[in-house]
């Protein structure tokens, strides 16, 4: 059953955000309450992606410009609801600076020293043949 369900939510958000680029809000926001309502009857958490797209307090699907308003402040995205009114807040990311970057990076893809060989090689085994140089008597 659960598994019914999140593929209906995930059917349900494709159709809302299909309505709300042609223009069709209200039906947008319908399928957003539906797909609310199976998730709640059935105990199924939406994924993060769709969590995103619409207003908790009156299940409007989020169009910026249209029924969204989104606000950058001290670190932090705010979006308005045109409909209701309602803000929501979450923290921004900071990029993560280069070096660390590079610190955090697994061993296995950081570049080694190579050794570099000399001498001749032997024509017959394709391996190093050390040099002897004149003896000294």
């Amino acid at each position: 059953m659960v598994r019914i369900a999140r593929d209906r939510i995930a059917t349900l958000f494709a159709l809302a955000e299909e309505e709300a680029t042609m223009g069709r809000s209200e039906l947008a926001d319908r399928y957003v309450g539906l797909a609310r309502r199976i998730g709640m009857r059935y105990n199924v958490r939406l994924l993060a992606e769709y969590r995103e797209v619409y207003c908790r307090g009156c299940s409007a699907y989020w169009l910026e410009g249209r029924t969204v308003r989104t606000r950058l402040r001290s670190g932090r995205r705010v979006r308005t609801c045109l409909r209701c009114g309602r803000e929501r807040r979450s923290r921004l990311r900071r990029p993560v600076p280069r070096s660390r970057e590079l610190a955090e990076a697994p061993k296995s893809t950081r570049a080694l020293p190579v050794e570099v060989e000399s001498g001749p090689l032997d024509e017959e085994t394709d391996e190093r043949v050390e040099e002897v140089g004149p003896e000294d008597p």
